[in-house]
């Protein structure tokens, strides 16, 4: 979340924000996953270049050259059932100017014992209209992807890769670094113990 609180802030977030959830449909609607992964490439790189809202800093865009990805895996994308958490404890995270965060646990993955060796908790974020949100950290963490951990899901922001009849879709290759990798200027939610798989996941955004 960013400290800028100005009017023209919001509306470059409003922007943001729009075009986001219109690249997430793009995706939704592509022939195939890999098709959608170039287009979210591609889009989310013009975004940190040229938007307001870009996570880097100006000067970091002066010679921005583009996110760092591992290659587009098939064996990191599935369809997983989804199961109601009950009683799960709130937990408030000081996001900075933007006031605590209260996200709740909500759901729990079903289907990725298997092949990635845990299930993954679908946090609430509390507030007016609410919003589900999927951060996780792996063994990669804190080597070659981000040190707080990555971003699947954050509805709020547009990111939902939607269902099939196989259940929810939880594409790692769409795996993305939270805002405040980048710059100081952004303080972000961090994944939370439980969401720690034991195993590498060499899919989506890498770092360092």
């Amino acid at each position: 979340m960013s400290d800028d609180r100005d009017d023209g802030g919001r509306l470059a977030l409003w922007d943001w924000r729009r075009r986001m959830a219109q690249l997430y449909a793009d995706v939704r609607a592509a022939p195939d996953p890999e098709t959608g992964w170039q287009r979210w490439r591609q889009e989310r790189d013009a975004l940190c270049r040229e938007h307001p809202q870009s996570p880097f800093e100006p000067e970091q865009r002066v010679e921005f050259q583009g996110l760092d990805y591992w290659d587009y895996d098939p064996a990191f994308r599935f369809a997983v059932g989804l199961a109601a958490v009950d009683g799960g404890e709130p937990r408030a995270i000081e996001t900075g100017a933007d006031g605590p965060l209260v996200m709740t646990p909500c759901a729990r993955t079903e289907g990725l014992t298997a092949p990635l060796g845990r299930e993954l908790t679908l946090y609430w974020i509390e507030g007016y209209g609410g919003g589900i949100f999927l951060p996780f950290r792996d063994a990669s963490t804190g080597r070659t992807s981000y040190g707080g951990g990555r971003y699947l899901l954050d509805t709020l922001k547009g990111a939902d890769l939607g269902s099939t009849g196989g259940g929810t879709i939880l594409d790692f290759n769409f795996a993305y670094n939270p805002s405040c990798a980048y710059s100081p200027r952004w303080v972000c939610p961090l994944a939370p113990p439980e969401n720690t798989l034991s195993i590498s996941i060499d899919a989506g955004e890498r770092f360092g």
